[in-house]
């Protein structure tokens, strides 16, 4: 039964971080966010996630041209970047609304068969 659990806890592992980058995006585009309450909404869904995961995923994203940061001042410590999605943020997103709704789907008609 151990075998089991820890194969299960791979598969979960592995579920997530294949989602990650959506799940950024997802948080992102209902508001400006920066890394610790990302950090802070992922792991309230769940989602276990250290800043030394975060911050590469954000990085790409950034490059990728999918979101944009501006520095604001903060009353609890230095300042703090924020990250907004672009618009090829946003179509990026809907892309993955779509492939993970087919991806639901998909699942739907092999458990039901």
């Amino acid at each position: 039964m151990e075998i089991l659990n820890t194969n299960i806890d791979n598969v979960k592992s592995q579920m997530r971080k294949g989602v990650l980058e959506y799940c950024i995006l997802a948080i992102i585009n209902k508001h400006d966010a920066y890394a610790s309450s990302i950090i802070a909404e992922l792991k309230y869904a769940n989602m276990i996630v250290v800043e030394g995961t975060l911050y590469p995923l954000l990085i790409r994203q950034k490059n990728q041209g999918l979101l944009e940061y501006r520095w604001e001042e903060s009353t609890q410590g230095p300042p703090r970047k924020y990250y907004k999605i672009t618009e090829k943020g946003k179509q990026a997103l809907a892309e993955m609304d779509a492939a993970w709704k087919e991806v639901v789907e998909t699942i739907s008609i092999l458990k039901s068969n």
